[in-house]
């Protein structure tokens, strides 16, 4: 049973048992992020992780493209002023993501280019349609993909995410998978259902610690090894004394499943 959530000009939510659904819904702009659309995306993640009744989210675009980066039309003889706050926002948008205790998936069917392609690599998993392309073509309208440059080059290597930077070429599903950007590529007919079943499947696991391992996550990515081990020691071991953590290891030591208490 679908339920509806908050309601927003830009954004559809609605929630599904533990999934909650958000659609980007301005399809004749292609999803582009115009200031008002990730102002709207920030508060619905904020919501959402604030309800904790979703222990999952799917990001997905209405219409043909995922997202097609910033809404240009607002970017054109403004002043230095007025494209720090919408870089701003958007680092905001990225960082609320990455943020939020729920797992993240976009969803991708179709295009999703410079910000619409960060947008994309700053999800926690992507599942896309075989037909999906990714790009950062900021270069060739002079407007060299810089904050997009910072997702994309932390989930493809250095060689291919400067090679898409710097020529703007569309890489397809299959080779967005081959380069990291992507987890899984299915056909079109079985999108919806791949990403369901992926956050159906994260969703069998305790909220709590899926949180807490989400965020120990992505800390320790930037840190030296020493600092890493020392950082997740200290988490893993704060971990293990949540009541989860004693009824899961209890519940693989009977053979039983897991109540979660989520604590």
């Amino acid at each position: 049973m679908l339920e509806a959530e908050k309601t927003y000009e830009h954004v559809l939510v609605e929630r599904d048992g533990p999934v909650a659904r958000v659609t980007m819904n301005r399809p004749k702009k292609r999803n582009a992020l115009s200031l008002d659309h990730m102002l709207e995306l920030i508060d619905c993640f904020e919501s959402v992780a604030q309800a904790r009744e979703a222990s999952v989210v799917v990001l997905r675009g209405e219409g043909p493209a995922f997202c097609a980066g910033h809404d240009l039309s607002e970017m054109v003889g403004r002043d230095p002023d007025f494209y720090r706050h919408v870089f701003d926002v958007c680092c905001r948008l990225m960082q609320t993501i990455q943020g939020i205790p729920q797992p993240v998936i976009a969803q991708v069917h179709g295009v999703a280019t410079a910000a619409g392609c960060q947008l994309a690599a700053t999800c926690d998993l992507v599942v896309a349609a075989e037909e999906a392309r990714f790009a950062t073509p900021g270069v060739r309208i002079g407007l060299f993909c810089s904050t997009p440059m910072v997702a994309l080059s932390r989930a493809v290597g250095q060689k291919k995410s400067m090679e898409m930077l710097l020529t703007g070429d569309f890489i397809s599903a299959e080779e967005a998978k081959a380069e990291g950007l992507v987890n899984r590529v299915v056909a079109a007919k079985d999108l919806e259902a791949e990403a369901r079943t992926l956050a159906d499947k994260i969703a069998e696991a305790s909220p709590l610690v899926v949180g807490v391992g989400k965020q120990a996550f992505y800390r320790q990515l930037e840190m030296p090894t020493e600092q890493a081990y020392g950082y997740t020691r200290e988490v893993m071991s704060f971990n293990a004394t949540f009541a989860d953590a004693q009824e899961g290891m209890c519940a693989f030591l009977e053979k039983r499943k897991p109540e979660w208490q989520n604590r």
